[in-house]
């Protein structure tokens, strides 16, 4: 959740600082032994649909991303500094909203990338290394501009109109919008080749809020 400003470059880019802790209304929990079990459970679930997102998934073991012990659980951990690397499930339902967006030749934005586990997915998909940006998170990226897909992994106030602006015709864009905490939804934004915007609430979430560094570490 980046409260703050990070980003990664995943063939474009990825503002790291925090991750994403959001939840749907799942009953998950599941608690696998290793990688290969936890991403089969996600798949015989339905959480996991597309081959790509289950090969990426199988090719980036959570259990680099955190040190919490817990893993393989799915549900959020803590990664430091009022952080936490999302519930499995939530990786998974992000990466499949974005799926057709991430192919070879696109170009990709993270926001808030945290420990840094969705942008290797999102990097697996695109079949490209990423690049760390450090800046505010609510500005996008520029000069890389314009991105196939953009994810956010914290929660804006209102929709931030410079990430709209740098999305590709055709492009989407996946964030969480509402107050710290409480009345939070998870919405697609789609640019179509003529650059009309269509909007659609997916479902209600919680992260922590998308803010500048000053208040997110403040001195």
């Amino acid at each position: 959740m980046l409260r703050s400003s990070y980003m990664f470059l995943v063939f474009a880019i990825s503002l790291l600082f925090s991750e994403f802790a959001y939840e749907m209304a799942w009953s998950g929990r599941f608690h696998a032994k290793n990688n290969h079990d936890l991403i089969q459970h996600l798949r015989s679930s339905r959480i996991i649909k597309s081959d790509r997102v289950y090969e990426a998934m199988s090719s980036v073991d959570r259990g680099n991303y955190t040190c919490s012990g817990y893993a393989y659980i799915d549900s959020p951990q803590d990664i430091g500094y009022g952080a936490t690397i999302s519930a499995p499930h939530m990786h998974a339902y992000a990466l499949e909203i974005l799926e057709d967006k991430l192919c070879d030749g696109a170009r990709a934005l993270d926001v808030g990338s945290g420990s840094g586990y969705l942008t290797a997915c999102m990097a697996m998909m695109l079949g490209t290394n990423g690049l760390a940006i450090v800046g505010d998170g609510r500005l996008g990226y520029p000069e890389k501009a314009p991105y196939d897909a953009i994810h956010v992994g914290a929660a804006a106030k209102e929709m931030p109109q410079a990430l709209i602006d740098q999305l590709a015709p055709g492009g989407r864009l996946v964030l969480p919008v509402g107050p710290r905490n409480s009345d939070q939804v998870l919405v697609q934004v789609d640019k179509t080749k003529d650059g009309k915007i269509k909007k659609k609430s997916l479902t209600g979430v919680v992260f922590v809020p998308l803010t500048s560094k000053d208040k997110q570490h403040p001195s």
